[in-house]
């Protein structure tokens, strides 16, 4: 039987991811808050586009114009790029409309009771579901650094969850933002994924599906569009990550490098914020909470509502010679993908430790990576690959 032991309450982790947004967040009146007008740096489809993207797509035999005209839904098998080498997303303007981002759907990771298959006798017991509770509006005050990934799979438009994390080679000017593998990259089955972007604090006030049919645009993505310019995941998921997780689920983890659809401002100037990583926390038993943010899309939520849970982690092993995952009880479902999942630091600051992952069918748990030096490799290289950019 799960022991009962203190549990730091929801309002304290939530209350420290609150306070590590900015005073000012969007606003009629401050053109700082603002996406600047379009230019060719920012991928505005024309001369812009960087020469080594229209390369890559040469090589596979892609016109870029072609491409951005809708030669983009070609899935066939040599179309699909697989390798970590041959990512490219070029912008196409105006892609992602409010009516396409209310519509697409969550990528399911469900398991079933099988599927936990590699117990090595570290699993802890199965979590009691944590209901998930609403985040307070507007986001922008009080989780800006969550937001929303869209993106297009052979199944059609998708959606995940992700979070602004700090870059160290450009303090104060993030361009990064972390998510899960499977939101990126179709794992052993497939490649990457198309027209991958990041929207924070979507849908600032909470409005419903509906009712956004008419919101103005900085409701819906109060600091713009950004879109995925390289992207890394680790080689473990993409050979293999599958519907349900499959072995990959322990390194589905994922680190976005990210440039504004309109403007020359970075993610984190706009946003005001971007969270440390840590990847070293420390084992289940010394952490009192840990809460996870994000998007639930599928039933019965709708991906408009950005969601949290906080609970007491445990463990969960799902095969043998792969890492133990955290746990911990929670009902969001699928587009909760790849939302953050925090941890109070000493000091009492929030940090990323992991993202969500999987989770069962009846949706009363949810699991993460445990982020450790493979993790770290990823996030370094992309911090490195664009110093000072």
């Amino acid at each position: 039987m799960r022991s009962i032991r203190p549990l730091l309450p929801a309002t304290c982790l939530a209350a420290a991811l609150a306070l590590t947004a900015t005073a000012c967040g969007p606003s009629e009146d401050k053109a700082a808050d603002k996406p600047a007008s379009s230019s060719p740096a920012a991928g505005d489809g024309g001369a812009g586009i960087p020469a080594d993207v229209a390369d890559k797509l040469e090589k596979h035999g892609v016109d870029l114009d072609k491409w951005k005209k809708g030669e983009w839904k070609n899935w066939e098998k040599d179309k699909w790029l697989r390798e970590a080498k041959d990512f490219v997303n070029p912008v196409i303007e105006g892609l992602w409309k409010p009516e396409r981002m209310t519509t697409a759907k969550a990528p399911t990771k469900t398991l079933a009771a099988g599927d936990i298959s590699g117990d090595q006798d570290v699993t802890d017991p199965e979590p009691r579901p944590v209901r998930a509770q609403e985040e307070k509006k507007p986001y922008h005050q009080n989780a800006a650094p969550v937001g929303k990934v869209f993106f297009d799979s052979p199944e059609g438009s998708m959606v995940c969850s992700a979070t602004v994390v700090k870059d160290p080679k450009n303090p104060g000017k993030s361009n990064m933002v972390w998510t899960a593998g499977h939101c990126v990259h179709s794992g052993r089955a497939g490649g990457w994924y198309r027209n991958i972007a990041f929207v924070p604090a979507y849908n600032d006030k909470g409005k419903s599906p509906a009712a956004l049919e008419n919101a103005q645009p900085q409701e819906i993505a109060p600091y713009g569009v950004y879109w995925a310019d390289w992207v890394s995941t680790s080689g473990e998921w993409i050979t293999q990550g599958g519907q349900t997780g499959g072995t990959g689920a322990p390194y589905d983890y994922a680190v976005m490098h990210v440039k504004p659809e309109k403007g020359t401002k970075s993610l984190e100037e706009m946003v005001g914020v971007a969270l440390d990583v840590n990847f070293d926390a420390p084992e289940a038993k010394s952490i009192s909470a840990m809460g996870a943010w994000g998007y639930p899309a599928a039933p019965p939520y709708n991906g408009a509502i950005m969601h949290k849970c906080v609970d007491r982690p445990g463990r969960l092993s799902i095969a043998p010679g792969t890492p133990t995952m955290w746990r911990i009880g929670c009902t969001m479902t699928g587009g909760s993908s790849g939302g953050g999942w925090f941890a109070e630091q000493p000091g009492g600051k929030l940090a990323l430790v992991s993202n969500t992952s999987i989770g069962p069918v009846t949706s009363g748990w949810l699991a993460g990576p445990r982020l450790g030096e493979g993790a770290q490799q990823i996030y370094t290289t992309m911090s490195d690959k664009f110093a000072g950019r």
